[in-house]
C-alpha cells in the first residue's frame, strides 16, 4: 500500500505542491506494475475478472521505447447500454517510473471535465484519485497478464 509523506490535514488544505505530486505519480507507478507487472509487453484489450467485484478493463494504446499509454476502466450497465466510471487514460513513464493523469472521467471527485491546461490543483486530484483507485484494485486482487487478453 502506497505511504503519502503528506498529512491529512495537508491534503484538506487543498495546497499540494510539485514535490507531492511526483511522489504520488511514483507511487502511482508502482500500482501500476502491481497491477501488471509486464505491461511493457502488453498490445491490446484486458480483462481481469474476480468473483464478487466488478471487471475491471485495460486497453494499451500505445507502446514507445520508453512509454505506454493505456487507458483503464469499469463498465456498469445501464439501460442505454454500457457507462465507464471511473475512466482514466494514463501515460507511463519508464525511464522517470511514474504516471501522467492525462484524462479521468468519473462521477465522485469534483474535476474540470476538459482540462488543456490543468493547474496543480487538478493534477494533484486527478492522481490522487487515481492512486485510491488503483490501491483499491490491487486490494481486491485485480492483475492483469498476457493470458487475459481480449484482442484475441
Amino acid at each position: 500500500m502506497p505511504w503519502y509523506p503528506w498529512s491529512i490535514r495537508q491534503i484538506l488544505k487543498g495546497k499540494p505542491n510539485i514535490g507531492w505530486l511526483m511522489d504520488l505519480c511514483e507511487d502511482n507507478y508502482r500500482l501500476i506494475q502491481r497491477l501488471c507487472p509486464d505491461i511493457r509487453q502488453l498490445h491490446g484489450r484486458y480483462l481481469s475478472s474476480l468473483e464478487g467485484s466488478m471487471e475491471l478493463h485495460l486497453e494499451v494504446i500505445e507502446q514507445t521505447p520508453y512509454t505506454s499509454l493505456v487507458h483503464l476502466t469499469y463498465y456498469f450497465e445501464h439501460g442505454d447500454g454500457q457507462k465507464p466510471d471511473p475512466d482514466a487514460t494514463v501515460r507511463i513513464y519508464y525511464d522517470s517510473k511514474q504516471i501522467e493523469v492525462l484524462d479521468l472521467r468519473q462521477k465522485i471527485l469534483p474535476l474540470k471535465s476538459t482540462v488543456y491546461w490543468p493547474t496543480l490543483d487538478d493534477k494533484w486530484k486527478a492522481n490522487l484519485f487515481l492512486s485510491k483507485w488503483l490501491s483499491y484494485c490491487v486490494q481486491q486482487g485485480h492483475h492483469f497478464s498476457r493470458s487475459d487478453s481480449l484482442s484475441g
